[in-house]
């Protein structure tokens, strides 16, 4: 059984000219499903015009950096989105205080929102937290026993952090920054005390190549197709083997996500 990656941001511009290629190096390179991120109405859209239902799957969210440009409406837009199979998780969003593209109060507000379209709806969230000071954990305890599932995806915080979200229940998703000499020797100190069982990968691409590739491409464009890359370097940070990653990561995320076998296994 081949990899998942839980967060790949296939709509973004980078990939205008050769999204059909990247996703078919993806699944040369054994990434059999991929999870494509919503981060808008409209992106949230063209995430669900990709998704198959076998191999690519959609989030409908909101992002906190887009949470200030939202238009009357935007929740029942999401909400109808949410309604097709095809849409796995309601996300990505939560609380970035590290750039602040839209206002604090604003990113507060509409995270709110969507953690109760979650609730509502039994679906899982898709949540992004960077510099948060421990806020994006206390809007989720707000609904934390309503709420079924939920990852912190891209995991970049403190031991607190993680310890905090393991408490609660979440699931962590680990991305290329582990794989980082510079800005990841943190985290690869941390990633063996995540349980097996809440633990699962992603890309973030086109974003957080990982500096382990070798050669790496010319390019600095992350695709799913470099999942291994952060599959290996997570094996090695929990004394694990790549196949017993491979396997339980994918394993959560198709519980997690409520995803079906690919066709063709």
């Amino acid at each position: 059984m081949g990899l998942v990656d839980i967060g790949a941001n296939l709509t973004d511009r980078n990939f205008a000219k050769d999204r059909r290629q990247v996703v078919e190096r993806a699944l040369a390179a054994g990434v059999e499903q991929m999870v494509v991120t919503g981060v808008s109405v409209a992106k949230s859209r063209a995430a669900l015009a990709l998704a198959d239902a076998s191999r690519l799957f959609a989030t409908a969210g909101i992002h906190p950096h887009d949470a200030s440009s939202v238009e009357p409406g935007w929740e029942d837009a999401i909400r109808e989105l949410a309604k097709n199979r095809r849409v796995v998780a309601i996300g990505e969003t939560g609380l970035d205080f590290n750039r602040n593209y839209s206002p604090p109060d604003v990113q507060r507000t509409v995270f709110r929102q969507q953690i109760a379209l979650a609730v509502e709806l039994d679906l899982p969230l898709f949540v992004h937290d960077r510099d948060s000071g421990g806020q994006t954990r206390a809007l989720l305890s707000e609904r934390g026993r309503e709420l079924g599932r939920c990852v912190v995806h891209c995991f970049t915080g403190t031991a607190a952090d993680l310890a905090g979200y393991l408490d609660d229940g979440w699931h962590i998703g680990i991305t290329g920054w582990v794989c980082d000499e510079r800005r990841g020797v943190e985290l690869q100190g941390l990633v063996a005390d995540i349980p097996r069982e809440r633990l699962m990968l992603e890309t973030d691409a086109p974003w957080l190549l990982p500096r382990t590739m070798s050669p790496r491409p010319k390019g600095r464009r992350n695709e799913p197709a470099f999942l291994p890359w952060v599959a290996r370097k997570v094996a090695e940070c929990r004394g694990e083997s790549f196949e017993e990653v491979a396997a339980y990561t994918s394993d959560n995320a198709r519980r997690f996500f409520d995803l079906p076998l690919p066709r063709g296994t």
